[in-house]
């Protein structure tokens, strides 16, 4: 004797049934989960942009060191020429941080970059897994800017003690802040439960 089927479809648990049930897979179905797999591909967008931004910033960190020759030959010893050095490396890391947000948002959107392919592999702390590893990275770059940052506006205000203070603090709280949460957001990090 067959045993009789729910009238309202079940839970879908029992002898028999494997679970929740995907419809029927008809054209409509394929077609927007087509659509779905190639929405992905507008992602490129955004990894051209960042690529190109990145690339624009090394330029501009390159058009700066240049300038700064002239700058430094002209007076060797004014202050402002630590500045313009503190200026290039900020450019640089900013460009940095846009290539790793492009290769990130790449890898976890896109494809995999298989080194296995490539004549320069990329380093294995660049390689993303899951979107915390992204977001761990960019973090990590954007505290060290704010840290350059903060001593190329240090040299600004040497004679406002005042001004630098309530700068270090809001500087301070605000890596604090990134370094809490990349503690505490990350899966390996901390307990979320």
């Amino acid at each position: 004797m067959t045993e009789p089927k729910p009238a309202n479809g079940g839970d879908g648990e029992g002898a028999g049934n494997p679970g929740p049930q995907r419809p029927t897979p008809g054209r409509f179905w394929r077609d927007f989960e087509r659509g779905l797999s190639l929405a992905q591909l507008t992602l490129v967008l955004p990894v051209i942009v960042l690529v190109l931004s990145g690339i624009g910033a090394f330029i501009y960190g390159v058009a700066i060191a240049v300038h700064s020759v002239v700058d430094i030959a002209d007076r060797p010893f004014a202050v402002h020429n630590l500045r313009l050095f503190l200026t290039e490396i900020d450019l640089f890391l900013i460009g940095a941080t846009l290539i790793i947000a492009a290769i990130g948002l790449y890898e976890l959107f896109i494809a995999r970059i298989d080194p296995a392919n490539l004549h320069r592999p990329l380093p294995a702390w660049l390689e993303m897994k899951d979107l915390n590893d992204l977001k761990a990275r960019v973090i990590a770059m954007i505290i060290l800017i704010c840290a350059v940052t903060f001593t190329d506006e240090l040299l600004e205000f040497a004679r406002h003690t005042l001004e630098v203070l309530y700068l270090a603090v809001g500087v301070g709280a605000f890596i604090l802040a990134l370094t809490i949460y990349l503690r505490f957001s990350s899966d390996n990090g901390g307990d979320h439960a």
